[in-house]
């Protein structure tokens, strides 16, 4: 029996994607007027940012490659059979379905709607070694070209939908962070506390988002020792009296990641600590005040370098002080052009959205042991920044237990 290397599987109807039809329209415009500044013909993105950013479809990929391939006229993402018509009704536009009856079919399909010989724009920063070599074979490409870099810059400049469901993500990690805070008792194990957060958030989310897939929402919840990183696992660590916390709330949202962080004390918190936080929570409040138009990166990062350098608290930062937010993840996606760090120059302009989150980690066996982190997402505006974050930071309200 014949069988086919790829087919068109339109399984049922279309399903309500995160963002219109005139959304993505608008968004595929902008990159193949990208293209066209680039001399490419053809665009074989293959992140599940880049996918889910221009088609909706956010695929999960289980050692199965993906694209979404845009010509002139058509936006046509490649699937693997495993999926059946799910990636046909949460894309917009059309769909081929892949078979794992001969290798390659993936490239098979893909060459089907790039045709071969053309200039061909890819993302360098996503596509192995490995798929390169086939691609070159199958697309026999007259020159390829790196479209990743146009690509994150049209990503990090959010339409008024991305702003809005950025915000509603907002509303979302503030709920978690009040589930987590009421889920705070000393003898309580951190994974237990982050998972209240977690079920709040995806409760929530449904609810707000009754169309839409559920996914990847999380919460980290870190005690003592382990709150020295920001991005330190769970554990069972029970807490104790004393012990600094980090609350982590991360709803994600059709793709769309948001984050609450807050640091934390448990029933108590000593003097040492509670300097520490202060000045950390002051660094906080300095920083959101730079975040304006006009500002570059690099000079909001010089500035708060110089609060804590006048403190004798510079060389207990972590890393830069925060980042642009939109389709990422943990696993995928970064807008890397906007991070608050000395080697970053774009200068912040309206649309654009970023945290502050400054951090300071002091090592165990010094007075303030710990790490020190305070996360909030702000929306530049034509004359400053919206923080749209509303959970409390402080020693005020969050010495709990």
């Amino acid at each position: 029996m014949p069988r086919p290397e790829f087919f068109r599987f339109h399984n049922g109807e279309k399903a309500t994607l995160p963002f219109s039809s005139a959304e993505y329209d608008t968004r595929l415009m902008g990159l193949r007027t990208a293209m066209d500044a680039a001399g490419v013909e053809i665009a074989v993105l293959t992140s599940m940012q880049n996918v889910a950013y221009y088609s909706g479809f956010l695929y999960c990929s289980f050692g199965r490659p993906y694209a979404l391939v845009v010509t002139a006229s058509e936006a046509v993402t490649i699937s693997a059979g495993i999926d059946a018509g799910q990636p046909w009704r949460r894309c917009h536009g059309d769909n081929l379905t892949y078979t794992d009856w001969a290798r390659d079919n993936f490239w098979r399909a893909v060459a089907h709607v790039a045709g071969q010989g053309r200039a061909l724009g890819l993302e360098a920063d996503h596509l192995a070694l490995a798929q390169k070599d086939r691609l070159d074979a199958f697309l026999r490409p007259r020159e390829t070209v790196d479209i990743a870099p146009a690509t994150m810059q049209q990503r990090m400049r959010k339409s008024p939908a991305e702003i809005a469901l950025i915000r509603a993500g907002a509303a979302v990690a503030d709920l978690g962070g009040y589930a987590i805070r009421e889920a705070v008792r000393l003898g309580a194990r951190e994974i237990d506390v982050a998972m209240a957060g977690r079920d709040a958030m995806e409760l929530d989310i449904a609810r707000r988002f009754p169309d839409a897939e559920y996914r990847d929402t999380w919460a980290w919840f870190q005690s003592g020792l382990n709150t020295d990183g920001a991005h330190n696992p769970v554990t069972a660590r029970r807490l104790q009296r004393g012990d600094i916390l980090s609350l982590n709330a991360f709803p994600m949202i059709s793709g769309y990641y948001t984050a609450l962080e807050r640091t934390m004390f448990a029933a108590e918190v000593d003097a040492e600590c509670l300097a520490i936080w202060e000045a950390n929570v002051a660094a906080h409040e300095y920083g959101m005040s730079l975040l304006k138009p006009g500002m570059s990166c690099a000079e909001v990062t010089r500035a708060i370098n110089a609060f804590f350098a006048e403190r004798d608290l510079l060389r207990y930062r972590s890393f830069g002080y925060g980042h642009s937010f939109g389709l990422l993840s943990y696993y995928y996606g970064r807008e890397a052009g906007l991070e608050l760090r000395e080697d970053i120059d774009t200068v912040l302009e309206p649309g654009m959205v970023v945290s502050m989150e400054p951090m300071l980690t002091i090592p165990q066996g010094q007075p303030g042991a710990g790490g020190y982190r305070e996360h909030d997402i702000l929306v530049l505006t034509e004359t400053g920044a919206e923080n749209i974050t509303a959970y409390p930071y402080g020693p005020d309200f969050n010495v709990v237990g």
